[in-house]
Order: C-alpha cells, then structure tokens, then sequence
C-alpha cells in the first residue's frame, strides 16, 4: 500500500493511561517505538515531549468515550491530531491489547486508510461544553424542586 506518511503514532486511551505506538517508515522498512504514560498533565505534556522527539508527523487516536478529549487539548499543542471512529478502525478479532490496538492505529494510518473525524474550532468546544453544563445544573435544580416539594 501507498504510504501517507513516515512518522505516525497511533494513541490507545483510556482513563488512567496513554498507550503510544510509533512507526517510523525510512524508505524499506517500518521500525516500531512503544510506550505508556499516564492521564494527568504532566503525563500528557510528556507525551507531547516524546512524540515532539520522535518527530512524529501525525498523531491518531479512537474517539471513544470522553477520555480522548484533554489528551486532544493537551497534544494539539505538539503535533497533527486525526481524530478516527472507532467503527472505522476497528481492529481485527482476537488477542486485543493496549499496544495492538495502538500499533493498528498507526498502521492503518500510515497507509492512508484512517479518515479524520470532524472537531470543531477551539471556541464552539468549549460554548458546547458551557451549555451541556448548563443543562445539566437546570435539570438537577429542577429535580431538587421536585424532592421539596414531596
């Protein structure tokens, strides 16, 4: 297959740790550098330092559940983020772990077969996650209303 690009990292997320896979293509072959780094801040800034390093062309990662957002935030900073359905990449059955699934991600990258999910800008983020807040305080007030009144 045709390549995309020689410096992908694929991201397994979760809500304690970052499992990170680089392939690096030089032209004949495709050397792989794997590591593992937590969910705080510094873990995540560290993981921008490594992948920054590592010159890493693009970073991709699944978008399941909320974990992915800060590390998106965080490493946007560093690097090209691709967002990818976790439909679209799902790996094949078997044996699954932290550093296949990262592995799968960067490969399946690497040969063009990743399409980026839409982010919105920076400011239309963060007014979504005002109004969800938003709505969720009304409907807690509405239900503590409601147990008064009982």
């Amino acid at each position: 297959m045709r390549r995309i690009s020689n410096r992908v990292a694929g991201l397994d997320v979760h809500r304690d740790s970052v499992t990170a896979c680089v392939e690096i293509f030089d032209g004949v072959e495709v050397s792989v550098i794997k590591e593992r780094f937590s969910t705080t801040v510094k873990g995540v800034r560290g993981l921008g330092e490594w992948l920054a390093d590592a010159d890493v062309e693009v970073v991709v990662m699944e978008s399941t559940g909320v974990y992915w957002k800060p590390i998106y935030n965080i490493l946007s900073d560093y690097a090209e983020i691709t967002l990818a359905n976790a439909r679209q990449v799902k790996g094949l059955p078997g044996r699954k772990t932290d550093i296949t699934d990262s592995e799968w991600l960067a490969h399946m990258h690497l040969c063009g077969l990743v399409r980026a999910s839409f982010i919105p800008p920076r400011p239309i983020r963060d007014l979504r996650d005002l109004t969800r807040r938003r709505r969720s305080l009304l409907n807690e007030a509405t239900a503590e209303k409601n147990r008064i009144q009982k």
